[in-house]
């Protein structure tokens, strides 16, 4: 009869050695794809709440460069930012600084005077579920064009925001029930920050760099003064390196998508988020996740909710053009899929849709 302990040290020892050859297999098949659709570095990672199922990093910094790709690479993470920076306000409501419903105009009455009036009822909930009817500005040549505002950042984004809220607002289409606005999480960041009485840039380093241990910085990895990921333009048929200190400002939006972080870093984020579906509280209380998650369907705040083959999931995209990012939480089994990458383009799109399907059909039975 074999002995309880003995039973538990040879199970151990199974799982260690079956998911050593499960990722192995995954790596190459992530590098596979990597090489067939011309992306620089891919890294990508399967957590739990508790535990990294797997991790790895393929590629190299740059095209041009033989620096291999490592676990610590820093990436751009573009919109999923925004679920970060929610995560941020939420604390803020939790101590009744603010309440979903918050009124904007509530936070800022002198500005009623020259608004819209059609945004006189707007909410923070409305604003960060992209149900306010701001208009999107996703970079588009369709966005509306803006004066050039002076000063320093604080005061751009004042004058940026009072621009936006003299627009016309924008209706989903039919079939749809919001618009997706980078605008609209700059306006909530803007209720943040006046009932913190700091800037999102302080809160960002406080509550992630600070408590959380998650090392964050702000545009792009830095790549001149040290060796990390380069983000890669494509025009189309090529794709070019992009220095971190080339002119690339999306000050105005900050908010809604310009933090860089490690793979391992954002899958601390990540687990919170897991720990909060299971019960436990932490940073944020458990009823605090679940409702983050699931304020509204189609888009809840800073995720993406949608039931698809009858399986429930959170999830995000996040790009500026030269890095791309992906995050799906399976809810009902609690696992989380990532994938980082240094370039964005249908391919590298595709390729990164490629590499999640494999990584989930081969944890859902596990």
């Amino acid at each position: 009869m074999i002995e309880p302990l003995l039973k538990l040290e040879l199970f151990v020892m199974t799982f260690l050695s079956f998911n050593a050859i499960h990722s192995q297999t995954n790596k190459s098949y992530a590098d596979s794809i990597r090489v067939k659709y011309s992306i620089p570095e891919l890294s990508y990672a399967v957590v739990k709440s508790d535990i990294i199922l797997e991790i790895a990093a393929t590629g190299f910094h740059s095209m041009n460069l033989p620096d291999r790709a490592t676990i610590n690479d820093r990436f751009h993470i573009g919109s999923n930012t925004k679920a970060m920076t929610a995560f941020i306000i939420a604390k803020y409501v939790e101590a009744g600084k603010l309440s979903w419903d918050t009124n904007f105009f509530d936070i800022f009455p002198k500005w009623e005077k020259f608004a819209n009036k059609e945004y006189m009822n707007i909410t923070l909930r409305q604003l960060l579920t992209h149900r306010a009817g701001v208009q999107p500005f996703q970079g588009e040549d369709t966005d509306p064009i803006f004066p050039k505002f002076e000063g320093n950042n604080e005061k751009r984004n004042k004058e940026f925001s009072k621009f936006l809220l003299t627009l016309n607002p924008v209706t989903p289409d039919e079939g749809t029930s919001f618009v997706y606005s980078n605008a609209g999480y700059q306006l909530a960041t803007l209720m943040l920050e006046k009932v913190s009485h700091k800037s999102w840039e302080q809160l960002v380093k406080e509550v992630y760099n600070d408590k959380l241990d998650i090392h964050v910085e702000f545009s792009w990895p830095e790549n001149q003064k040290r060796k990390d990921t380069w983000g890669h333009l494509f025009d189309g048929k090529t794709y070019t390196p992009v220095p971190s200190d080339s002119d690339y400002k999306i000050d105005l939006m900050q908010a809604s998508g310009d933090i860089n972080l490690t793979l391992p870093d954002y899958i601390k984020f990540i687990q919170l988020n897991l720990k909060g579906f299971s019960g436990e509280s932490n940073y944020l209380k458990a009823d605090t996740y679940k409702y983050i998650h699931n304020a509204s369907i189609d888009y809840a705040i800073g995720w993406f909710n949608i039931l698809e083959n009858e399986r429930h999931y959170f999830t995000h995209s996040g790009t500026d053009g030269t890095y791309y990012s992906l995050v799906t939480i399976d809810r009902e089994r609690n696992i989380a899929y990532i994938c980082f990458t240094n370039s964005f383009s249908d391919d590298t799109q595709m390729g990164v849709r490629m590499l999640m399907r494999k990584l989930e059909e081969s944890w859902n039975d596990k």
